[in-house]
């Protein structure tokens, strides 16, 4: 698609979910489907499972993949992870301090492992059934919390992000978390605020250019003040779904989630896949500014 065309995308679209363009902060009510499907739409989910991820906002799924393709996937990651230290390629991004690798983007296209596990039906047709229609990899990583070094991810709601700094116009897409490393409530596992995804935030401050490259070493735009934080943890409270490697927690993209740093000797490590409808494409970023590079935000 042409500049010119995803200019007029974003001139003709009217922008429902504001942010970073007020002094103040403000909780606006969700305007989109939480199950684009419904709760009885074909696919792997019951329709219990699919109820409780719409009024909650996440389903954790205990053992979804077995021990040998756990190990299949932890030997890649390895591999990932060696390939990282020595690479000073913009898909690996290291801790703020100890310069240890944090992440690794791009996955589903830089590595054969990971992208088949992306394109897999075993995860795609889950995504169909949330999203109520295809989908595509928006962005896709591995995020390393090394025993004793790996940092917090502070509270934010991905969409909000992808959607001021990508052009993602609706609350279409979800993210699938799979554990490769036994998750404890130690060792500095994702928590959320089940059903704060139903309100979007709407943060203050304007975005400097190329903030990608602070942000996804620490995040200071974007991030929700403190009396909103506080208000939908009295709402919803706090959740850490925790389980064995081979678990997966889909979450959808306007939740309320975070991490503690791992002071623990325990590694935790986990593959993020994030899935958006092909209905749900992004346009030109809502904060006016160019958009980030395609190893973050997926464009095709």
């Amino acid at each position: 698609m042409s500049s010119n065309a995803m200019t007029g995308d974003r001139q003709r679209m009217i922008d429902l979910y504001p942010s970073r363009v007020s002094r103040t902060p403000q909780i606006l009510d969700r305007k989109d489907a939480v199950l684009h499907g419904g709760d009885s739409a074909p696919g792997p989910l019951t329709r219990e499972q699919l109820q409780f991820y719409d009024q909650h906002g996440y389903l954790f799924l205990e053992g979804f993949f077995s021990g040998e393709e756990v190990q299949y996937f932890r030997d890649e990651l390895q591999n990932v992870w060696e390939a990282g230290k020595h690479s000073d390629a913009p898909e690996i991004i290291r801790e703020p301090e100890s310069e240890e690798v944090r992440s690794v983007f791009a996955v589903h296209r830089n590595n054969q492992v990971f992208r088949e596990l992306a394109q897999g039906p075993k995860l795609v047709d889950i995504m169909r059934q949330i999203l109520g229609s295809e989908v595509y990899i928006h962005q896709s990583r591995i995020n390393f919390k090394p025993g004793f070094k790996g940092k917090e991810f502070y509270w934010h709601s991905d969409f909000e992000t992808w959607h001021v700094e990508d052009g993602m116009p609706r609350m279409r897409a979800l993210s699938c978390s799979i554990a490769l490393t036994d998750n404890h409530q130690q060792n500095g596992p994702l928590m959320v605020m089940p059903g704060s995804h139903r309100h979007f935030v709407s943060c203050v401050g304007d975005t400097p250019d190329d903030h990608y490259k602070q942000s996804l070493r620490r995040q200071e735009y974007g991030v929700p003040d403190p009396d909103s934080l506080t208000w939908l943890y009295q709402k919803f409270g706090i959740q850490t779904p925790t389980g064995k490697a081979g678990s997966i927690l889909l979450f959808d993209c306007n939740i309320m989630h975070g991490s503690n740093s791992n002071i623990t000797p325990i590694a935790r490590s986990n593959v993020f896949l994030v899935y958006n409808s092909v209905e749900n494409k992004l346009v030109e970023p809502f904060h006016g500014k160019k958009s980030r590079p395609d190893f973050i935000a997926e464009r095709q």
